[in-house]
């Protein structure tokens, strides 16, 4: 069984946008929504970074059925991990069952211009991360909360208004050890399309399932979760012009690891020919094309599939891939 989500694009769309994409998914049969949790987007021109935990209130409020989570929040420099777990009680006790939190190591282009911090190595921010992981699920579970922890600290702290079920923390992964991690100890395990498949069947799959084995874990008790870079129009033409805002996707990881400016990321961005920016996604006016392109993925065992389009008309988008996409991802996989 498939769960098909939509992916509410918070560096490109302002809130109310956003909300209307959100309820519109809902409507044309997508099981969730998440939104990135962004300071600052990729690009200063045309970006947009709207309060995360706000908009999933507002798209609750809108809304009935639909699970909504953050794809992904960095619960360790911007917010104390207390906060967040305040946050996510709150909209876990209003929305019950409904809610997830989805949390990585951050981006220093998120964390340095709002705090000042000197962006650390790998090694702590997930060593920070876990240790937030450990502070909020103890907030959750108990009524009085003194953690001292290497990087965060409470005294007599409680959550008063506490959903009945914890809210389930989904983790990203795109290396070994956090991978093992979120097989481990996380609800739900988050990566995005588009590399190597070798990156998913020798190095994020394998060390999700050595994570699950060493607690003895049951096959279901993890959600696997993929963001899918798909760009689908009527016109081929059309669905190559619509990746160019999201340009900064195709670059490196060591291209913009110490960026820090939405204009310098733009920069970069821009330089970059169509062919390159188009390589992150599957870009194809053919709905059979997107069912083959995205058939490796749910072969490798993803079961959570959350389609992000980078086009400006998100609202055609969702009538097209509800209307010629999903329904052959239905008949093929469920």
């Amino acid at each position: 069984m498939l769960t098909f989500g939509y992916k509410a694009s918070a560096e490109q769309f302002s809130p109310s946008d956003l909300l209307r994409f959100g309820a519109a998914a809902e409507k044309a049969g997508f099981d969730s929504v998440f939104i990135s949790d962004h300071f600052q987007p990729w690009r200063h021109t045309g970006g947009h970074a709207p309060f995360s935990m706000a908009f999933l209130g507002a798209l609750g409020a809108s809304t009935s059925r639909i699970k909504m989570g953050t794809s992904v929040l960095t619960p360790t420099f911007r917010y104390h991990p207390s906060v967040v777990a305040q946050a996510f009680a709150t909209l876990g006790s209003m929305f019950p069952e409904r809610i997830i939190l989805g949390i990585g190591t951050g981006e220093s282009l998120n964390e340095v211009p709002a705090t000042c911090v000197e962006w650390p190595d790998g090694k702590e921010r997930f060593a920070r991360l876990r240790e937030s992981v450990r502070l909020m699920r103890q907030l959750w579970r108990e009524e009085r909360v003194s953690f001292e922890g290497d990087y965060y600290r409470t005294e007599n702290a409680t959550i008063y208004d506490r959903p009945e079920k914890m809210v389930p923390i989904y983790v990203a992964g795109a290396g070994p050890m956090i991978s093992r991690y979120a097989g481990r100890f996380a609800d739900g395990f988050i990566c995005t399309s588009g590399k190597a498949p070798s990156l998913y069947l020798d190095t994020l799959l394998p060390k999700v399932e050595e994570g699950m084995a060493m607690e003895k874990r049951n096959p279901g008790a993890l959600d696997k979760m993929i963001e899918m870079k798909v760009s689908f129009d009527e016109s081929l033409e059309q669905a190559l012009e619509d990746t160019r805002f999201w340009a900064a996707l195709a670059l490196s990881p060591e291209e913009k690891m110490s960026v820090e400016n939405p204009q310098a990321m733009e920069e970069l961005a821009d330089r970059l020919p169509i062919e390159r920016v188009a390589s992150r996604w599957i870009v194809s006016n053919d709905p059979d094309v997107h069912v083959e392109r995205i058939r490796p993925y749910v072969e490798m065992g993803f079961r959570h599939l959350v389609f992000h389009a980078p086009g400006f008309d998100q609202e055609r988008f969702l009538t097209l891939y509800a209307r010629d996409v999903l329904p052959r991802l239905r008949r093929e996989f469920c």
